[in-house]
């Protein structure tokens, strides 16, 4: 009997370190918290962009034939902007809404200088303010988010039209318009979120029917492309999703 324990004992003994390291591989593996996009976020943005401004008359002003002058404006901008995001898998969607100031102006009086222009007169096109609400989505590899997005625009606009020895002609417009872009977005920490962004703004075209400077009535379409940068803060509320294998 006792030499029957003995052995018994002897294999348990020789046993117990294979069980161990076959219980040790067969342990359950720990995911990693993936990073969750979802929640409100708050945050500021920068940069600068172009504008392109097409003018048309097609009573042919002064006399003149009909004419169309095309100038572009430079500048920068920078606003703030509060949004809501919710992460399913690695699809994200939401919505954001913005506001910003512009510096972004420019005129045709280079083409004036040149003696290109059909008519003695200088017209400048300045974007003041705007905002924008638009729909987002994207993909999310962790923490970094590609996303698209678009949707409704404004922008408020002052165009002068001046002719030498005549005058001018100021005026504010405030223009509704199309605006889409994308760009991508990086989880610093948990809350601080940075991003670079293209956006594409078409206020369409207004009508400037009765000019002070004795031009006759003309058109101008106005669109613009900005490039910014930005850094926005995330509410963490609810927690982050935990990744399923």
């Amino acid at each position: 009997m006792k030499r029957v324990l003995f052995t018994t004992v002897s294999v348990l003994g020789l046993m117990s370190p294979a069980l161990g390291a076959d219980l040790a591989m067969k342990a359950p593996v720990v995911a990693t918290p993936m990073y969750d996009w979802s929640g409100f976020y708050v945050g500021v943005y920068g940069g600068g962009g172009f504008g392109n401004h097409n003018l048309n008359n097609a009573l042919g002003p002064l006399g003149f034939a009909n004419y169309t002058i095309n100038y572009d404006s430079t500048g920068g901008i920078g606003g703030g902007e509060v949004g809501y995001n919710v992460q399913s898998g690695n699809y994200v969607v939401g919505v954001e809404g913005d506001g910003f100031w512009s510096g972004i102006k420019g005129s045709d009086r280079s083409q004036f200088n040149n003696g290109t222009l059909p008519i003695f007169a200088i017209d400048e096109t300045k974007l003041r303010y705007g905002g924008s609400f638009r729909a987002r989505g994207g993909i999310a590899l962790d923490r970094i988010l590609l996303f698209v997005d678009g949707g409704w625009a404004t922008g408020s606009l002052v165009h002068t039209n001046t002719v030498p020895g005549v005058g001018v002609d100021s005026f504010t417009v405030q223009r509704s318009g199309l605006t889409a872009g994308g760009g991508i977005a990086y989880a610093i920490t948990n809350n601080l979120i940075g991003k670079f962004e293209y956006r594409y703004y078409d206020f369409g075209r207004f009508v400037r029917s009765n000019p002070t400077t004795g031009v006759l009535p003309y058109t101008i379409d106005n669109t613009y492309s900005v490039v910014t940068v930005g850094l926005d803060y995330k509410f963490n509320w609810g927690g982050p999703v935990v990744a399923k294998y």
